[in-house]
């Protein structure tokens, strides 16, 4: 398929006013796909929305999904619908209702109405956080998302789903995205949270190293992903990786070094009073951070991504600097 083959395309998208979505839709838009419908569980306000998509308030679980790919005789899903950082009030039950009960639901449609190929958003965080993962983490190795990690664990149960309808239903090819730690202009979430501290905690024995994503990478793997139609599952992050004392380093702030026990007991004891949303799980999340290895994404799916992993980092430091909300101080922005 070359790129110009999108213009004929029909393509919905799922969570199309997220972060990624917003992106991902946009691009399409620009791209002028035949028919593009952008599905999210919150309807777009009038000043956002674009000319020639097709904004629907449609839920993942919705049993009427399948009517709405048949209407709209959609050839091509990306699945972004997922929740990341869960909102107050939110529980597991809940979460686990969107990410895996939505995803089923959205495959279950596909397959009903012959779609041809879906786009799925997973994560780095589906092979887990465990102290015996490999220094480079392959396409290959086993997706152990930790069960104490609503995230994680989703993200394992719809990867281990995904692969269960590749065997079932070869006829809807799949391109699965594993990514990285996104960072963009605009990202705010937990991991930039961190950076943003006065110190940065470490754990004393680990390097915890993080593979970064730039925002508009993610969206031109999405894209090269729906122009090739290849299958398969594939890391996406740019090259390299940088462990948490060298971000200090770039971003000229100092190192809070803890033992494992002590900050184990102080999150114990902080999420208690509730002081804090963390608990003592996530010592493992900070300190067995999945480093994931992008040279299937290159050499076989055929994407290289335009940031690496300190080059997306860099260009996050400078757009906050940009916006009067700098991470690093001054002397670091200035080296």
């Amino acid at each position: 398929m070359t790129a110009s083959s999108l213009a004929t395309r029909h393509i919905l998208v799922t969570g199309a006013d997220g972060f990624l979505g917003q992106g991902v839709v946009a691009a399409l838009a620009r791209e002028g796909v035949h028919t593009l419908v952008a599905a999210d569980v919150r309807e777009v306000p009038a000043e956002r929305r674009l000319p020639d998509v097709i904004y629907l308030v449609q839920d993942v679980r919705d049993p009427a999904l399948a009517q709405t790919l048949a209407d709209h005789a959609i050839d091509s899903v990306v699945h972004l619908a997922s929740i990341v950082t869960p909102g107050k009030g939110s529980n597991r039950e809940f979460e686990y209702s969107v990410d895996v009960l939505g995803s089923q639901n959205v495959l279950n449609a596909c397959v009903a109405t012959g779609v041809k190929h879906i786009v799925v958003s997973s994560s780095g965080a589906a092979y887990g956080y465990h102290v015996d993962n490999p220094a480079w983490l392959r396409e290959t190795d086993a997706l152990r998302g930790n069960e104490v990690f609503a995230y994680a664990h989703h993200k394992r149960l719809v990867e281990e789903m995904l692969a269960q309808y590749r065997a079932d239903h070869p006829a809807l090819a799949q391109t699965v995205l594993r990514i990285g730690t996104i960072l963009g202009e605009r990202v705010d979430n937990q991991i930039t949270a961190l950076f943003d501290k006065r110190r940065l905690l470490a754990i004393r024995g680990s390097e915890s190293p993080f593979v970064f994503i730039w925002d508009e990478d993610v969206t031109g793997a999405i894209l090269h992903a729906l122009r090739t139609q290849r299958a398969g599952c594939f890391n996406l992050a740019g090259d390299g990786a940088l462990p948490l004392r060298e971000i200090a380093r770039r971003l000229g702030k100092p190192v809070l070094e803890l033992p494992a026990g002590l900050l184990r007991a102080a999150l114990a004891v902080g999420s208690a009073l509730g002081l804090s949303r963390y608990g003592p799980e996530q010592l493992d999340f900070l300190r067995y951070r999945p480093v994931l290895l992008n040279a299937a994404l290159k050499e076989v799916l055929g994407y290289v991504p335009g940031k690496t992993s300190a080059e997306a980092f860099e260009a996050f430091v400078a757009a906050r600097a940009r916006q009067g909300r700098p991470v690093a101080v001054a002397a670091a922005v200035a080296a």
